[in-house]
């Protein structure tokens, strides 16, 4: 087990514990206009999982993939919009997401080999890293936003579960 897999697999398991039991409007809900709404950050977390893995893997995206990859970025370090209309974003769509980001991260991060390390890839904010680099990001990504998503959860108005 490498130390990049023991931080990402602890910060992904609380980022995936935290939005797994959300329903389709609370993981649509913003707290404020032109932020991100918990679906959409668990949408971009596999995106970036994406992006990186299959960067590092010299791997071709399926046109989900690309969409995934898309939200790396798009809409969020950016005015562009956001690649998933609202009405995509539900449980479903994000706990397909996240296994298929799960699926190619874990090619890349449990034992990554000299190459993988070494390797040049685009970062999701624009700079060229090594894959050395892709994985500290990738381990403690998730953690970031399971931290916005605790705060979403908690904020006044955020809708209650249907039962």
């Amino acid at each position: 087990m490498s130390d990049f897999e023991t931080s990402w697999a602890l910060s992904r398991k609380r980022f995936v514990d935290e939005v797994s039991d959300l329903d389709t409007e609370q993981l649509r809900w913003r707290l404020h206009p032109g932020t991100l709404s918990i679906g959409e950050m668990a949408l971009h977390v596999a995106g970036v999982e994406v992006s990186f893995a299959t960067q590092l893997l010299g791997l071709e995206r399926s046109a989900m993939q690309e969409r995934l990859k898309a939200a790396a970025t798009e809409g969020v370090v950016n005015d562009h919009p956001f690649p998933f209309e609202e009405s995509e974003i539900d449980a479903e769509q994000v706990h397909k997401a996240l296994a298929q980001a799960r699926h190619l991260a874990e090619q890349v991060i449990i034992e990554p080999s000299a190459e993988i390390l070494s390797k040049q890839i685009k970062s999701a904010l624009g700079p060229v890293i090594t894959g050395d680099g892709a994985l500290a990001r990738l381990a403690f990504h998730p953690a970031y936003h399971q931290g916005q998503a605790y705060l979403v959860r908690n904020a006044p108005g955020f809708p209650q579960a249907q039962r």
